[in-house]
């Protein structure tokens, strides 16, 4: 992609597609039981290939054809935060969980569909590449499982258990890293999805990590999403 804007890519709802489908796309394990809250994800590595799931009719349109925001370093309003230069994301630590992932790099099919991380076990997260590189003035968007198919823990199944103040690092492709602390968590209802809240532009770097939650042992499906918002660290 070339070509340079003001540091938002992709559009709010073509973002707010993002909770929809992945909430969607969770699995259950085969015994139809969700994860044990708090599990620690395993590291994931990024050889499974992505899944994608058609998005519900008129839900979501498809992102404008923005460029990629220029790689230089940018500095936020003369009252406002700092921020960085675009730079697409490589790999995800959480120290708090034991959560390490390379990231995936994933958007919207020519069908419309969003592609979502693999289910894999050990399938690793994925950047929504409509979204903010990391460290960019805006909310970047980071998917992930919370359990896998087959059972056990996927990428994101820790996010519950991050308090405040923990630090999400990001590292980039060129050679920096860009270091977030939790603000907070939150659940919500697939019908209740604050699109604003959640994909709205920001004063400064901002960081969402979106996974599935209310598993319903009746459906064997999930109802919810829970994302954890942070901040960049200056």
């Amino acid at each position: 992609m070339t070509g340079s804007t003001t540091g938002r890519r992709g559009g709010l709802l073509a973002s707010a597609a993002t909770a929809v489908l992945l909430a969607t796309g969770c699995a259950a394990s085969d015994d139809g039981t969700a994860p044990a809250a708090g599990s620690t994800a395993p590291a994931a590595s990024s050889t499974a290939s992505p899944s994608s799931i058609s998005a519900p009719s008129g839900a979501v349109s498809a992102p404008p054809a923005d460029g990629r925001p220029s790689a230089a370093a940018t500095d936020g309003p003369a009252d406002g935060p700092a921020v960085l230069g675009a730079a697409e994301p490589v790999s995800l630590s959480v120290p708090a969980t034991g959560t390490e992932s390379e990231l995936l790099h994933l958007g919207l099919r020519e069908d419309g569909s969003l592609e979502v991380p693999p289910e894999g076990p050990g399938s690793p997260a994925s950047w929504y590449t409509g979204s903010p590189t990391p460290g960019e003035r805006g909310p970047a968007v980071l998917l992930g499982h919370v359990n896998a198919t087959g059972g056990g823990p996927g990428v994101f199944a820790g996010l519950r258990a991050l308090e405040p103040g923990d630090a999400i690092e990001v590292a980039r492709e060129d050679g920096s890293t860009a270091v977030f602390a939790v603000d907070r968590g939150e659940q919500y209802g697939k019908d209740d999805f604050p699109t604003l809240e959640v994909y709205g532009n920001t004063e400064g770097s901002e960081l969402r990590l979106i996974t599935c939650d209310g598993f319903d042992p009746a459906t064997g499906e999930f109802d919810d999403n829970y994302v954890v918002y942070a901040s960049l660290v200056p």
